[in-house]
């Protein structure tokens, strides 16, 4: 008990001392308050309101760009582990791969990266945009899992037993463009048939579709030779079935090519015909959406019976959707009513069963990609489609509306009626990221990978929206407090000294 006493006495006397230096402080405080002017609380307002403007403008600027606080990933990255708290971060999403090879089951939303069926030519496409702007349409990401794609179906264990196909494995890895196409012309000097060699020239080299499709012709002719030594010799051994599968990729890669040349050259329907022969030929490579390029080609014929054959076939809830294959089914739907549709007409006697079954459909599109009708109507520039997009993200979206708005266009009324109808799908899902209405939740992770797919200058679409963070409304309202002291104490200079005095005067006599 004696000790107890000793130490809340101690206790007691420490607590005196530190309340007295306190007061003692705050006095001194106030004393040198009081014999500054009014020069300085100007100053020292003005100062405060620029830094705090400064601060707000960098939150803004981070906030636009990446979509966080930079204040708060600060604290919760560095300072929260440092006084100790658990971090709460939900674990990192796994690494993006190229969906080529993804299966047909839809059982979760996945950031999965998936190659753009309808991608342009690097050449004769991408490298004529970036001669005329100056800008680069293609993020190091997006070329280097294009890299990862051209090694993954280009090349095979068996390479080593032909120089040329050595070569072209070596090419696929360099980063720099002309270092690729100077091997390309060494593998064919190796081997004038050497088709993967003609491949990369046709992408990279070649300055107009023309002279893509020649040397895609090139390419076609030795791929199919080599193609039948392969089929001769696959079941000698393991290693030849690799070849032959190698062989198989090159041959559907360069026809597909092809018929998206003449696609582009205005040769609609040869290009249809190239695209259903190799669908037929190749049946189990559904994954490549071939469907996708046929369905454009299609629309571009307006020969919308055959759109809806193979929608039938490929709108299937078994197999992964897509932005083409939803707002494709739902242009369709739209197109018997929206001629003759009118909102107010709507209004005042209801919608009849095919405008019902196409907002619907519409609305069905809108959850599936919701970046898709800002596209549409013009509300948000595009920019050229990347070479690998994500599925119910922005790059999707952009990819989408690319190929397509020609199309929605050319049926009259279809924008007016998505115009008037694709906001009602949010009423529907008021909580995308926790529960869908037809398809999964919306994946969250999808404005990080749309960053990286997507170049710098496009303002990438996010959805749903996010809020302001609270530090920008806190530096916004620090800012603003500040400027309107430096405004009364310019204004008033002598009232401002006496309040301020008079708030550091009540403080300390509140304290003590």
């Amino acid at each position: 008990p004696r000790s107890w006493k000793q130490r809340s006495h101690c206790f007691g006397a420490a607590l005196f001392l530190l309340v007295k230096s306190l007061v003692l402080f705050l006095l001194t405080v106030t004393v040198f308050l009081s014999t500054l002017t009014p020069k300085f609380y100007f100053a020292l307002t003005v100062t405060s309101s620029f830094i705090s403007g400064l601060i707000f403008v960098f939150e803004w600027w981070h906030f636009r760009k990446y979509g966080t606080s930079f204040i708060e990933q600060v604290s919760v990255s560095h300072l929260r582990p440092l006084i100790g708290g658990a971090e709460n971060n939900p674990p990192a999403p796994a690494a993006f791969s190229a969906g080529e090879n993804e299966t047909s089951r839809q059982n979760m939303p996945e950031c999965k990266v998936w190659r753009n069926p309808l991608n342009l030519f690097r050449g004769a496409e991408y490298s004529r945009y970036m001669w005329v702007t100056g800008k680069e349409p293609l993020t190091y990401y997006d070329m280097n899992l294009s890299a990862q794609d051209h090694q993954t179906f280009f090349t095979c264990d068996t390479d080593a037993l032909r120089p040329s196909d050595t070569v072209m494995q070596k090419a696929w890895r360099e980063r720099n463009p002309q270092a690729r196409i100077k091997a390309a012309y060494q593998a064919l000097e190796l081997n004038n048939d050497c088709a993967t060699a003609y491949v990369l020239l046709a992408e990279e080299e070649a300055t107009t579709i023309v002279d893509a499709e020649k040397y895609f012709k090139q390419a076609l002719k030795a791929g199919e030779m080599i193609y039948r030594k392969s089929q001769n010799c696959h079941s000698q051994s393991p290693q030849h079935e690799a070849q032959l599968r190698r062989d198989t990729n090159v041959l559907v890669y360069v026809k597909r090519r092809l018929a998206m040349c003449a696609r582009k050259l205005g040769r609609i329907r040869e290009a249809v015909k190239m695209m259903r022969d190799l669908m037929k030929e190749f049946p189990l490579l559904s994954m490549l959406n071939i469907h996708e390029n046929l369905l454009e080609a299609l629309l571009e014929l307006q020969a919308y019976a055959d759109v809806q054959a193979v929608l039938a076939k490929y709108d299937d809830i078994s197999l992964p959707k897509s932005a083409a294959i939803c707002y494709t089914a739902a242009l369709l739907k739209a197109r018997a009513v929206s001629e003759r549709f009118s909102p107010e007409t709507a209004s005042k006697r209801g919608l009849s069963a095919a405008e019902i079954n196409a907002v619907e459909a519409i609305h069905r599109a809108v959850e599936f990609n919701p970046h898709v009708p800002k596209y549409l109507l013009e509300m948000k520039s595009l920019v050229l489609p990347p070479e690998h997009i994500l599925k119910r993200g922005d790059s999707e979206a952009v990819a989408y509306a690319f190929f397509h708005l020609q199309h929605w266009k050319r049926i009259e009324g279809a924008l007016n009626l998505l115009h008037c109808t694709w906001e009602g799908t949010f009423r529907m899902i008021p909580y995308p990221l926790e529960k869908g209405h037809l398809f999964y939740p919306y994946p969250s992770c999808t404005e990080t990978a749309d960053r990286e797919l997507l170049p710098t200058f496009h303002e990438v679409s996010v959805y749903p929206q996010k809020e302001l963070p609270f530090f920008i409304h806190f530096t916004a309202g620090l800012c603003s407090f500040s400027a309107m002291l430096a405004l009364l104490t310019h204004q008033f200079p002598e009232l401002m000294v006496i309040f301020a005095k008079a708030v550091s005067t009540v403080s300390v006599m509140e304290l003590t």
